[in-house]
Formats: C-alpha cells, structure tokens, sequence
C-alpha cells in the first residue's frame, strides 16, 4: 500500500433536506451512493470522511467518519428527487459515525465557504452552487479542514461536570 493509498479521502456528500433526514434518524450509522457512483464507493475505506451539504438550504449540516468498505444493498432508504430516476435506491454503501451534527436551525451557510474552497474554483463565483450538484465530490484535505472548522464553530460545547468547556 502506497502512502496515498493510507491517506483518508475527503468527500462532500450531497444531500437533500429529506435525504439527510433520513440518514440522521439511521444516526448517522449508514450512508448510500447513487448507482452511478461505484467506482467512488469502491475507492472509499475507513477512515476517510464525510461532509454534508444539504440542497434547499445550500448549507453544510454535519461531519461522519466512514467505517467500512462499501458494500451493495437494495434497500430502499434514500429517495432521489428526481421523478424519473424512482428505481434510485443508493445501493452502494459504507458504514458511518458521526462525529459533528449540527440541529437543523443551525446549518452553516456554503456560499461564503464556497468562495474560498479550492475545488469550488472550478466554476465561475457567482454560480458557486453548481460545485454541488451530483451526490458526492472528493475534495482536498484543506477543503475538508475549512468545512469541519466552520460546522465545529456552530456545534453545541460540550459540558463537563455543568461547566461549559
């Protein structure tokens, strides 16, 4: 194994305000790709880890860690948004922890984030949105650390012994 081949991937996932629901009421135990995303899934190992951003409200929801290796199920749990693709049903999977969830309310907007990710750049700012469309994207290390930064910055503190730490 390579050094790159040890080093965790980062990934954002894409997911609907319905979607990521469902994944948050799994508690964050599971998270599924479209089927034409296998060949990411097949490159997904533990380790890596997970940003959500949520469609709708254009902002970044939580932090997982995955767990596993994918594997294929054809449970449904996920639903796709669009009409025609009903038969979506997320099949290639990894098992997941969470490690930041932020409460719905509290969802750090992705517009400002957006403007100073290097894999955003890719498309012209004012159309900074299209860096989300499709279900998953892998992104730098930096990128990665720029997202959790900002989502740890709205997370509840912990409480040790009732005092705020």
């Amino acid at each position: 194994m390579t050094d790159s081949e040890a080093d965790p991937h980062y990934w954002i996932i894409v997911s609907s305000p319905e979607n990521f629901e469902r994944t948050t009421l799994l508690g964050f135990t599971v998270q599924g790709l479209k089927s034409r995303h296998r060949k990411k899934a097949e490159r997904m190992k533990p380790g890596d880890k997970f940003v959500y951003y949520v469609t709708g409200r254009k902002a970044f929801a939580a932090v997982a860690s995955v767990q596993s290796t994918y594997f294929e199920t054809h449970e449904r749990i996920w639903e796709s948004g669009d009409t025609t693709k009903n038969a979506e049903d997320y099949p290639f999977r990894v098992k997941i922890s969470p490690d930041l969830v932020l409460d719905t309310g509290n969802f750090h907007p992705a517009e400002e984030l957006a403007r100073q990710m290097d894999y955003a750049r890719k498309w012209p700012a004012e159309h900074w949105t299209l860096a989300f469309q499709g279900n998953v994207h892998e992104v730098s290390q930096g990128d990665f650390h720029l997202i959790r930064a900002a989502i740890e910055s709205r997370a509840p503190r912990t409480v040790s012994h009732g005092i705020v730490v």
